[in-house]
């Protein structure tokens, strides 16, 4: 799980595992937060989310600042669960984390 202190983008190399997806419930929904180095990659990043949202359909809720994003994703309206489409849309953020690292954006 990233902690706040660290940063997408930043030089030191970042371990491979989840970003800390944490389920929560009433309403049952998924929150993670995610922490960049500067503002054009956080920036880069919100455009790619925007891009996987355009093709899914699944639009989270997002708070953001310069170097932050605080994303939930709620659960389906007509069943009040996590679906496969929610759990695979939070997966495709992580890969685009990952991405972001990555590139180094």
């Amino acid at each position: 799980m990233r902690t706040s202190d660290q940063r997408v983008g930043d030089s030191a190399p970042a371990a491979k595992k989840p970003h800390g997806w944490r389920r929560r419930e009433r309403p049952t929904r998924l929150e993670c937060r995610h922490v960049f180095s500067d503002y054009e990659t956080l920036r880069d990043f919100l455009d790619r989310v925007a891009e996987r949202s355009e093709a899914t359909g699944i639009y989270p809720n997002l708070s953001f600042g310069r170097d932050y994003v605080n994303m939930t994703l709620f659960a389906d309206d007509d069943n009040g669960e996590l679906t496969p489409e929610i759990e695979a849309f939070a997966q495709r953020v992580d890969d685009l984390v990952n991405k972001t690292e990555e590139d180094g954006s």
